[in-house]
């Protein structure tokens, strides 16, 4: 008998390992490790690990709660394959997978989950990442991730990968409270779970957190706070099950961006130092002597923001899923959810960083002169040569966008039948599935001077000209832009449809499992859009912010959103997608498997500003080409399991194509990328031990560009080798393991000059259990407090030797104690 049918003894019961119903507690982390769990994620039903022909991994609920990582992007880092630069704190992670590209923020060609269904439609709407609006909790039962595969035709917009965040739904009665509080940074946090059965047929889970505190980084204030509350209940009935489920999220965080850093050595050897004063793993240019931005809003009135606000996302989200056994071996699946989502982006962009009196005389002229315009020393004459400790100022934009409206609501209704036929059986599932996703934002720059301090202590300087006249006005260069051209003025309001039908079929002949999947993609987007610049012209006016009169130079450059001058966005786009897979038990222990998939991606708001949009009718003059994305790939390997010991190893190869803009200014990309590479995960089990393990190998190529000088370089940010490994011994008293994460050099762009240095970040963990239900432990983020930098903006390195890169956070220490019941 095939394993997935030792598990699975009845249709029934296979029934309830579909995508909708999340097996929870009952699956464990040895269960995962050694390959037995059943796979729900971007799969027709639930399946075997060893027998499914799709690469796919498990993070458990007890490696979650061991690891605590501090966002969801630090937890996806654990999955092969899985790029995930986490280095923007709570959100704003760039995410990719093997091969693919990472050529815009987020995660592009990967779809995350909760419960099967997509938190945005989108994972990479500009200051929107879908990462923003996640949260791994005590309510998280385990994480699954498909790379490649059936990625591509049970996901609209995930050709990469699909990351699906399962739930706890209450199958055993219990939970857990439990408190944290940082011992060498201030964070204090509260998480807690519950769940049970109410009745023989209905059961439910509650749980969440509230975290409070400065955070990692030294900022000088309350930057971390709030938290979130999700429940569900879950009413059975023979042959089926009605879920409701709700979500409340309401977080605020500061988010990371690229800091000043010292650059020596060569742009192939180079030597990346702290700059005097201002660590880029313990600070930032966030201070609480940062006074609030004064801007026009989206409606072209004054308004203040203030920069604590930093990263602030709003969830309210239900959610219902259903489903029924309605005879003859029919199964009828159907899940919605609809998400009320809102926020603000706020965080300093050093646009650049120099010498000060350089900075003062760029803006002010010749002889310029330096005043303290916030902190301590306000109106107080600065020395440019010692001002902040370092002698540096940095032009800051401040990336200020309102996130009026991220409102999503997704339904996805399937079909399945099982039927047996002589010498095998045969799963048929198809479906169709529609969401609709809002993105109605502001962008409301503004242009700043500041010191590059740490410790919270930065502040806003003011520049006078040689006559002693004022050029600033509190530490303010201009209400927009200043420093990018007075871009990047824009309003969206954008509605984006999908709909899609999909069919996939699975045929089992004794150890020989063939499936084949196709999916059609099609919708529109509908809406208006509005800017000061692309074809808009520079929306600059004039404004008097501070009521005396006088227009000053800074007032002078406002920017203005053109308001009466919207364009429309209105057009239709379509694509197909299609997987073909097979897997052979070699033995009831070892299989081998190939997929060959081709996929696509809608690249939405990336594309609004872009010549793909007609800016007469915002139809598609060229076609949908320049709004959808493909991606080709092709992937084999083999699956062993036996015992304690777990290897799975996968051949892979990926071809990208897209049309990419960047924000500031708008610049044009049209790439094909091409991948290969190799994948290796592996676990062992023995006693108390357990060692689980992955690397992934990739050689990269820019196969063809606009720019020809970047051919047949390697795609920025993308390492030779990435890895990861978690050892741990655990006995009835105690649990002690250690965490690695590391990656091999990489180029900062395409040009391939300037190299991101390879690093390693090492985790502890350490869990002490003097009596039964009460755990006391101890985790260490990054315990050796390496240095690792994700990102940098420049290509090579400047003749002043600064670098605006983004370093992941140095070392932190966690202490906690937990109560079972």
């Amino acid at each position: 008998m095939k394993l997935r049918h030792a598990l699975c003894a009845s249709a029934a019961l296979c029934s309830l390992m579909s995508p909708a119903f999340a097996q929870d507690e009952t699956v464990s982390d040895s269960a995962a490790a050694e390959g037995n769990e059943i796979i729900v994620t971007a799969v027709a039903r639930g399946q075997n690990r060893i027998e499914s022909s799709v690469s796919v991994s498990t993070i458990g609920a007890d490696t979650i709660a061991n690891l605590a990582a501090p966002s969801s992007a630090d937890l996806i880092r654990q999955i092969p394959g899985i790029r995930s630069e986490a280095s923007g704190g709570e959100g704003n992670a760039n995410i990719a997978v093997r091969g693919i590209p990472v050529s815009t923020g987020g995660a592009r060609y990967i779809q995350l989950q909760e419960d099967g269904l997509p938190i945005l439609e989108f994972g990479d709407i500009i200051f929107g990442n879908a990462d923003n609006f996640l949260r791994a909790d005590r309510s998280v039962a385990r994480v699954e991730a498909v790379r490649g595969g059936s990625a591509s035709t049970f996901a609209s917009n995930a050709p990469g990968a699909v990351i699906n965040f399962i739930s706890k739904t209450g199958e055993r009665e219990g939970g857990a409270i439990q408190g944290s509080v940082g011992l060498d940074f201030e964070s204090y946090r509260l998480d807690f779970d519950y769940g049970a059965p109410l009745a023989d047929d209905l059961t439910f889970h509650i749980g969440g957190f509230y975290r409070t505190g400065e955070g990692p980084r030294d900022i000088g204030y309350n930057g971390y706070d709030g938290g979130q509350i999700k429940a569900n209940i879950t009413k059975s009935f023979d042959g089926g099950y009605v879920r409701l489920s709700a979500k409340y999220l309401d977080d605020k965080t500061p988010t990371i961006l690229p800091q000043p850093v010292f650059v020596g050595g060569t742009n192939a050897n180079p030597d990346y130092n702290a700059i005097p004063g201002f660590d880029p793993r313990t600070d930032s240019l966030y201070s609480p002597f940062l006074t609030p931005a004064v801007t026009l809003d989206g409606a072209n009135n004054p308004a203040r923001y203030d920069f604590r606000d930093g990263l602030s996302v709003k969830s309210l989200a239900f959610g219902i899923e259903s489903e029924i056994d309605v005879g003859g071996g029919w199964t009828l699946t159907n899940r919605f959810r609809f998400a009320d989502n809102s926020g603000s982006f706020q965080s300093p962009f050093p646009a650049g960083a120099g010498a000060a009196q350089d900075i003062a005389n760029a803006i002010g002229g010749a002889g310029s002169t330096i005043s303290f315009a916030t902190g301590p020393n306000a109106g107080g004459v600065a020395n440019p040569a010692t001002i902040g400790g370092n002698g540096l100022l940095a032009n800051v934009v401040v990336f200020n966008v309102r996130l009026n409206s991220l409102d999503n609501v997704t339904n996805d209704f399937r079909i399945n039948k099982e039927f047996d036929f002589g010498g095998g059986s045969a799963n048929f599932t198809t479906g169709f599935y529609l969401s609709r996703q809002s993105i109605d934002t502001d962008w409301l720059w503004t242009s700043h001077v500041q010191t590059v301090e740490g410790d919270g202590n930065a502040v806003l300087v003011d520049i006078r000209d040689a006559g002693g006249d004022l050029v600033t006005q509190n530490g303010t260069v201009g209400f927009g832009a200043s420093f990018f051209g007075n871009c990047c003025r824009r309003n969206y309001d954008v509605d984006y449809s999908t709909y899609a039908p999909f069919a996939s079929l699975s045929v089992e002949l004794d150890r020989l499992t063939l499936d084949a999947s196709i999916r059609y993609d099609f919708g529109d987007a509908s809406g208006t859009i509005t800017g000061a610049d692309s074809g808009f012209g520079i929306g600059l006016t004039s404004f008097d912010f501070d009521n005396d009169g006088a227009i000053s130079p800074a007032e002078a450059q406002t920017s203005v959103l053109p308001l009466g001058n919207a364009r429309p966005v209105n057009y239709d786009f379509d694509y197909f997608s299609f997987s073909l897979g097979a897997n052979y038990l070699l033995t009831d222990d070892l299989g081998i498997f190939a997929r060959y998939s081709q996929g696509g991606r809608h690249t939405a708001d990336r594309s609004l500003f872009s010549p793909a949009v007609s800016t007469v009718d915002g139809s598609l003059p060229g076609g949908d080409a320049g709004v959808v994305a493909r991606v080709d790939q092709l992937e084999a390997g083999l699956k062993y399991q036996s015992g304690g010991l777990a290897v799975y190893a996968t051949g892979f190869y990926a071809e990208t194509a897209e049309t990419n803009v960047d924000i500031a200014p708008v610049v044009l990309f049209d790439t094909t990328y091409e991948a290969f590479g190799l994948e290796l995960e592996g676990s062992y089990r023995t006693g108390p031990f357990s060692l689980s393990a992955g690397a992934t190998w990739t050689d990269a190529e820019i196969k063809d560009a606009l720019d020809a000088t970047v051919l047949g370089n390697r795609p920025r940010r993308q390492a030779d080798l990435v890895y990861q490994a978690t050892a741990q011994y655990e006995q009835d008293a105690f649990t002690v393991g250690a965490n690695i994460v590391g990656t091999t050099d990489s180029f900062t762009q395409d040009s391939n000059q300037l190299k991101l240095p390879a690093f390693a970040q090492v985790n502890a963990f350490l869990a002490f259990r003097p009596i039964d239900r009460i755990e006391l432990g101890l985790n260490a983020t990054n315990l050796f407090n390496a240095t690792g930098f994700t990102e940098a903006e420049e290509g090579s390195i400047p003749a002043n030797g600064i670098v605006r890169a983004r370093s992941i956070a140095g070392r932190t220490v966690l202490a906690s104690v937990r109560f079972d019941f």
